[in-house]
């Protein structure tokens, strides 16, 4: 899911054919049975060893439908790769889980194949932000996990959690921050937008986003460390030396499940919920098993055991789960998230990296 998840060698869950005793007139059945599978791409290390442990087999259980799963490398070379393999006609993958941005960069080459809701029932019950659309409104993916970036605290330091992501402008702070390094992964536009201007529309124009820049600006004298490296952050946020920042609230509330003294706190206007699409190459040749996958992923109960067993947040509504309260605090909120723009990352990608690096980074 992130970049502190190391990638591991691909496995295979394959599907017993159970021969034995078969008689020659069953052959062409088990062959056809043996042909039901899908290539299924996943971020690397600790999360494809959760779905492959906790999701997949259960999948092939159920479907007959056999997975073989393949780290996907972290960025956008996957992109890259399901795009040059579909020009020559192949998928290295039939469906990935790819981010928003990417999905918005295929949607742009007809890399994904539209999928038919009428197959998958279970759409129904996604929060709506988790379909991803073309712009003529086919279908181009559909949500397969997401996950909150929140305000983080070393409790030691902090006695009392803060209530608002003002927080991170608030003097007092001085020199006390851990914040995200890159503009398309922080998310702190969107969150300046919200906390000060009202909301993310603020940053539908150009000089509507210089002046959130102008604004976010103003938190540099509050950050010890912008970082890439999670672990660094982590580790000075447990220690007490960066005390406060954003952070993974998953990652936060394992730490603090293990007697670490950090907590991850839902700000009121609303932590960042990023996620990943199911989307399908269209040089998939196993559209129908796809579209069997994607609708088994989006039930409720394989999104519950998701959250229980991988720790992100579920793609459906809150009240079609059977989590505890306690069980869904630990993954996600009922406060409204903010949702990052992830159009601007793609049609503004260059004046926002130049304007990071000007007057944030600089």
């Amino acid at each position: 899911m992130r970049d502190i998840l190391k990638t591991t060698a691909s496995r295979r869950a394959v599907l017993g054919a159970g021969l034995a005793g078969a008689s020659m007139l069953a052959m062409p059945s088990i062959l056809r049975a043996q042909d039901k599978s899908l290539k299924v791409g996943v971020y690397g290390g600790y999360f494809k060893e959760s779905f492959d442990k906790n999701i997949f087999p259960e999948f092939t259980k159920t479907t007959g439908i056999a997975v073989e799963s393949i780290a996907e490398p972290t960025g956008e070379a996957w992109l890259v790769q399901l795009e040059q393999a579909a020009r020559a006609g192949q998928a290295p993958a039939d469906v990935s889980m790819m981010s928003q941005v990417a999905m918005l960069k295929g949607q742009s080459t007809e890399l994904w194949a539209p999928l038919d809701m009428a197959k998958i029932k279970n759409a129904s019950g996604l929060i709506e932000n988790f379909v991803n659309k073309y712009p003529d409104g086919r279908v181009a993916g559909i949500g397969a996990v997401s996950w909150y970036i929140t305000l983080v605290t070393n409790t030691d330091v902090f006695k009392e959690a803060p209530t608002s992501w003002t927080a991170l402008w608030d003097p007092a702070n001085a020199d006390k921050l851990g914040l995200l390094a890159l503009v398309s992964n922080s998310f702190l536009l969107e969150v300046t937008a919200k906390t000060h201007f009202g909301g993310t529309d603020a940053l539908d124009t150009e000089e509507g986003i210089l002046k959130v820049f102008d604004k976010l600006a103003e938190v540099k004298p509050n950050v010890r460390l912008w970082y890439r490296d999670e672990a660094q952050f982590e580790q000075a946020l447990k220690s007490g030396e960066i005390p406060m920042g954003q952070y993974y609230h998953d990652v936060t509330g394992l730490a603090a499940g293990e007697g670490h003294p950090v907590r991850s706190t839902f700000p009121k206007e609303g932590g960042i919920l990023d996620s990943g699409c199911w989307a399908l190459s269209r040089a998939s040749e196993k559209t129908e098993e796809a579209h069997v996958f994607i609708d088994y992923l989006s039930q409720p109960a394989v999104q519950a055991t998701l959250s229980r067993k991988v720790g992100t947040s579920p793609t459906v509504k809150r009240e079609l789960l059977d989590l505890t309260a306690e069980e869904f605090a630990a993954v996600s909120s009922d406060i409204a998230p903010i949702v990052p723009r992830y159009d601007l990352y793609q049609t503004k990608s260059d004046f926002l990296n130049q304007k990071w690096t000007e007057m944030i980074a600089g």
